[in-house]
């Protein structure tokens, strides 16, 4: 589940088929289980209300989870761009030769995350990774040395703004990795499939169940592959869009 949820696409096609299939048992199987009284179709209309009900909350719940993780990326992805942008103008402190060699360093490095924004091949991106932590090494070491010699407040600045644009590239990467647990997604599972058996069994007429058969699972698949696609940094339709990174690595290209 956990790596299906990388798929929105994947989640809408299940999903629809297994609450089809749900709605269809209900209106079958449990149906000819045991047939419904006049008298207690009001009590078990109640039950279905707050079912539904229960229903729409958690997936509303589930959706504003989304939607807020996917406003931490984006608020990450212009965060580390803001740093690395002050870090390349903070390399002036330094003595001309240490200056380039970082200048040098950060633009390679806007590169490395412009890459790591809108690669999708798994193979590639764990070499992003790996480019990513030997220019982190590079970057503190391209400040260490010029520290070390001079150990003044300006020089500190440096220090700092490499610092920062260290720590955002582990903000973002804590982002990524932040996703919607997968017990919520079991719950919405449960109570979306509790929910197809019920209207099965409620509905009395064939061509209701027609409609309805195909209605509500239908919805919710959509409301399923909607969130999924938000919660997802790479396999959804929706991403974060690195603008300010590339905005940035065209100010560095041509000062």
């Amino acid at each position: 589940m956990s790596e299906m949820q990388n798929h929105p696409l994947a989640v809408f096609l299940l999903s629809l088929a297994v609450l089809w299939c749900s709605t269809w048992i209900g209106a079958t199987w449990l149906r000819r289980q045991r047939v419904m009284q006049a008298d207690e179709r009001e009590d078990f209309g109640v039950v279905l209300a707050a079912t539904l009900t229960l229903l729409g909350l958690i997936i509303g719940f589930s959706f504003a989870m989304a939607i807020s993780r996917y406003d931490q990326r984006k608020n990450l992805e212009e965060g580390e761009a803001n740093a690395i942008g002050t870090a390349y103008v903070r390399a002036d402190l330094l003595p001309a030769a240490d200056a380039a060699k970082l200048r040098s360093l950060l633009k390679n490095y806007v590169d490395q995350r412009l890459l790591f924004y809108i690669t999708d091949d798994a193979k590639t991106i764990a070499e992003i990774d790996a480019r990513t932590v030997q220019l982190h090494k590079e970057l503190w070491a391209s400040v260490r040395a010029p520290a070390a010699a001079q150990p003044t407040p300006v020089v500190a600045l440096v220090v700092s703004g490499v610092n920062d644009v260290l720590n955002s590239q582990g903000y973002v990467q804590a982002a990524w990795w932040n996703r919607i647990p997968l017990a919520a997604w079991l719950m919405m599972a449960a109570i979306s499939i509790s929910c197809c058996v019920l209207v099965g069994y409620v509905l009395r007429s064939a061509k209701a169940q027609a409609v309805l058969h195909l209605v509500l699972p239908l919805v919710v698949s959509m409301s399923f592959f909607l969130i999924a696609d938000i919660d997802s940094p790479r396999g959804g339709v929706i991403r974060v869009n690195p603008q300010n990174l590339a905005a940035l690595a065209e100010s560095l290209t041509n000062p």
